[in-house]
């Protein structure tokens, strides 16, 4: 392995990459729009969906809890969710954080809510409650700040836009170059397969992380993102789920030989991950099935990962399973693409 040779191949790609104005306006545009546009539309006081999640004895694998449990389950335009019974701390921190209106647990010998008493919502909520017949529930108060729509989404819009220029920057670039016969070339010099990948996945690395951490920078400057973590732990976070996706590309750009194919590759697999993912909505409440499917989305650990650093202040080493996942399906990915890697279309 020569690093001369590498560092040629880094140089080469980042200066394609950078003289394309128009692809490296894109990567700086796109994500600073749509940060302001949510922030404008979804600003001021809430939507009027409410969210309750409920505790109860064998709900762990039901979607939503039965009305039969307490008649205030029985009232129209409340979210109800079921939650499982380990999960209680950490749904509690959200009602805090004013993402959960309300948790009841309806477990015997429990018989609690917690509401947030600042949070709007939880005021209305805690009124419907003690209107409605049934047993008498405990109350349990919640402190924290809210957290804005734009503080949830922020996570989701730049992983999204590092989705996109890992598996198309990668991806549909390595099958560009085998299409019309630039791997050809590269073939009949000393450079190898692994060399080639290595220049390929540095380069973008390289340039997904600055772009991310620059657009991050300029518009935490004027919308103050919550952050309860370390900035160093999710500049960590971003790295390990750039490699992953990164290397993902990889995967479909090996052996591929059409930009069509690949086209319509990538999109198979960015189209789940955007819908999945939780890029735009939380997929807590959501169908079991359809969480069981999102945990096989790198972007999902990446988001879950960067959103527990940010909002709850989580630790590397709290979100380290997240971490080994990415790593693991890094390494699945980089081993399949360079064993299968081909020059030409032949």
């Amino acid at each position: 392995m020569n690093l001369r040779r590498i560092g040629a191949v880094i140089y080469a790609r980042s200066l394609e990459f950078i003289r394309d104005r128009s692809a490296l306006s894109w990567s700086f545009v796109m994500p600073i729009v749509m940060v302001v546009g949510l922030a404008f539309i979804f600003s001021g006081e809430g939507q009027p969906l409410f969210k309750v999640g409920v505790i109860a004895d064998n709900l762990a694998t039901e979607a939503e809890p039965s009305p039969k449990l307490h008649p205030f389950l029985t009232t129209q335009h409340i979210d109800f969710y079921s939650v499982a019974a380990d999960q209680q701390a950490a749904v509690v921190k959200k009602v805090g954080r004013h993402q959960v209106d309300m948790l009841i647990d309806l477990r015997a010998g429990q018989q609690h809510y917690w509401v947030n008493t600042e949070s709007p919502k939880g005021y209305f909520l805690e009124l419907l409650l003690k209107s409605s017949e049934g047993a008498k529930l405990t109350q349990e108060t919640v402190q924290g700040q809210q957290i804005r729509y734009v503080d949830w989404v922020i996570p989701g819009i730049l992983g999204m836009n590092m989705m996109f220029n890992c598996l198309w920057g990668v991806g549909y670039v390595i099958v560009r170059y085998r299409k019309n016969g630039y791997l050809k070339r590269l073939n009949a010099t000393p450079l190898t397969a692994t060399e080639f990948l290595l220049g390929q996945i540095i380069s973008r690395m390289v340039l997904v992380v600055g772009v991310s951490t620059l657009v991050f920078t300029l518009t935490n400057l004027f919308m103050h993102f919550v952050m309860e973590g370390s900035y160093l732990d999710l500049l960590v976070v971003l790295i390990v789920g750039t490699f992953t996706l990164i290397t993902m590309g990889l995967l479909v750009a090996s052996r591929v030989r059409s930009e069509e194919l690949s086209d319509g590759l990538l999109n198979l697999l960015t189209w789940p991950m955007m819908l999945l993912s939780g890029v735009w909505f939380s997929m807590e409440g959501t169908n079991p099935i359809m969480q069981g499917l999102s945990q096989l989305s790198p972007l999902t650990h990446t988001l879950t990962a960067a959103r527990a650093i940010m909002l709850d202040g989580a630790t590397l080493w709290q979100v380290a399973p997240h971490l080994l996942v990415l790593l693991a399906m890094s390494l699945v990915f980089l081993a399949i693409g360079a064993l299968g890697f081909r020059w030409t279309t032949d």
